[in-house]
């Protein structure tokens, strides 16, 4: 017998691209995408498994606001799917959102099939790893279609590696039926450890001060360290303040040590935290600006020390040291350390905001207050009225972990579907209370879609609509660029909206109250709705 003639051993079948692919998001724990798909995505959802779940955006920056919320409450990274280079661009402010909020996302797009892409043909992505950038972490078309399911393995890591962020990949139509090899898990540890020396010192200078003072930004809620800074606030008598533009709540606001939000205006800052000998940044850059200033960052005799996971941050700080590290090790290393050197008093209690009087039409403190006054402690907000964000800071205080969302980019269209994912991920993890969606009637324009996703999706989310009639922040930050009092911007004004129109029309009951006797059984009756629904205020 000839060696060629001698019989084989039958080979296992290798399994496909799509096969692979689907059993990786398995075993890495995403069971949901979340798209708006297109033809270059269709081979991608042939024989869509049973155990998954497609969840639809009417548009791409819907698609990655819910992933971003989904992706933030269940602290795994969410699994988007676009539409080629339009689909991607129609994306692109959500994404940028995404990349400052820190949330880890797999962005997938559709590419034509290689085999015509020498051709420039329709719906094809040229330079496709360029478009989404500076604004993913990392970015890949895989050479081969062999290939594609090692990148979403590493996709993965990078999403979930601090500071965690977007990623994108790019999968041409025809990929999906190649034969390819199974990719396993590999273990990447996440956390930063801070270096023993540095901490240290940090620990040093909280034992030896005088009047320290913690800032605390949305990375403390993200490494899930709130609870371990208010013990470290407690153990050393320290005032606490919400850093600028923070996108998370890392500190209950009705805890006594609580002293309220710094703007994002230097002078300002420093007249904050005038007094303090020890400025303690943890999960915040030092510090976000809004608009210019002059002066020091910091009071002058201020010692400064930042904790942050990511090293660019650290690298462009314009004052004091940092420490480059995950915040719940920091913390912990700090809390080993030792208390302060001598007995501190508890700083001057915070001011009591008055309560609001109703008027015609309602204040938006009046408002908020009550709904601070209606909600049950389960209740979660996220929110997207930045003209409001200031009263809503007095009038509506969060109670630490997991309780309070926003974008930290500024772009407007994040907050409503991203309201929508984080209702999503909370029924899913079997979490109690409802998502308040609490959105300016401008903001609500940008992802107005977002609720017909709510709507089939049958999620527990109140959208609260504070109707304006304008672009309030706009309006009011005018004088800082030269307008005149009473100037308004062009194109600043919104008139004849009708929210309650809109829900219906996706889907959603919707009720409208002017009449601030009306608001409190109103809003207890929306925060009591088995679904969806829409509450629309008119506000002064």
């Amino acid at each position: 017998m000839r060696p060629e003639d001698t019989p084989r051993p039958a080979q296992a079948r290798r399994p496909t691209v799509r096969e692979a692919f689907l059993r990786l998001m398995r075993d890495l724990g995403i069971d949901t995408v979340f798209g708006n798909p297109g033809s270059t995505e269709l081979a991608m959802f042939r024989d869509f498994p049973e155990d998954f779940r497609y969840v639809l955006g009417l548009q791409e920056s819907v698609v990655v606001g819910m992933a971003d919320g989904y992706a933030q409450a269940t602290r795994n990274a969410a699994m988007v799917n676009l539409h080629s280079a339009a689909g991607v661009g129609h994306a692109m402010g959500n994404i940028f959102t995404a990349y400052k909020n820190q949330t880890p996302l797999i962005v997938t797009a559709g590419q034509q099939a290689r085999s015509i892409l020498p051709f420039d043909p329709f719906l094809s992505a040229t330079q496709a790893t360029e478009l989404p950038r500076p604004y993913v972490k990392w970015a890949c078309e895989p050479a081969r279609a062999e290939d594609v399911p090692l990148a979403l393995l590493r996709a993965y890591q990078m999403a979930m590696q601090p500071p965690c962020g977007p990623v994108f990949l790019s999968i041409p139509a025809d990929d999906w039926e190649r034969p390819t090899d199974w990719v396993a898990v590999r273990h990447v540890s996440r956390a930063t450890a801070p270096d023993p020396a540095s901490i240290a010192q940090v620990a040093q200078a909280l034992t030896h001060s005088s009047r320290p003072a913690i800032v605390v930004g949305a990375g403390v809620d993200r490494d899930a360290a709130v609870e371990r800074v208010v013990e470290l606030a407690e153990r050393h008598q320290a005032t606490v303040y919400a850093a600028p533009m923070s996108a998370r709540c890392g500190f209950p606001e009705r805890h006594a040590l609580f002293r309220g939000f710094l703007p994002a205006m230097r002078e300002r800052i420093v007249q904050s935290l005038e007094g303090h000998d020890l400025i303690l940044v943890l999960g915040a850059p030092v510090f976000i600006y809004h608009v210019e200033g002059e002066g020091p960052h910091v009071p002058n005799g201020a010692q400064l020390w930042q904790v942050v996971d990511d090293p660019q941050t650290a690298a462009w700080t314009p004052a004091g040291n940092s420490v480059v590290s995950s915040i719940h090790l920091a913390v912990d290393a700090l809390l080993a350390g030792p208390g302060p050197a001598q007995p501190r008093s508890a700083p001057a209690a915070r001011a009591a905001v008055a309560p609001a009087e109703p008027s015609m039409p309602m204040s938006v403190a009046y408002a908020l207050q009550t709904l601070d006054a209606v909600r049950h402690a389960d209740d979660v907000v996220v929110e997207e009225a930045p003209g409001s964000r200031g009263v809503m800071q007095a009038c509506l205080p969060m109670d630490g972990a997991e309780t309070f969302y926003t974008m930290a980019s500024g772009g407007l269209g994040h907050g409503m579907p991203a309201a929508v994912g984080v209702a999503l991920a909370r029924q899913r993890l079997g979490r109690p209370g409802r998502v308040i969606g609490l959105i300016g009637d401008g903001s609500s324009l940008y992802a107005i879609q977002a609720l017909y996703s709510a709507a089939q999706l049958g999620v527990p989310v109140t959208f609260v609509i504070l109707n304006n009639r304008r672009y309030a922040a706009l309006q009011d930050f005018a004088p800082v660029f030269g307008y005149a009092p009473g100037v308004k911007p062009a194109g600043t004004d919104l008139p004849a909206l009708d929210f309650v129109a809109l829900a219906k029309g996706h889907g959603l009951p919707g009720h409208r109250v002017e009449q601030p006797q009306e608001l409190a059984a109103a809003l207890e009756q929306a925060l009591h709705h088995s679904g969806p629904c829409l509450i629309e205020l008119v506000v002064a």
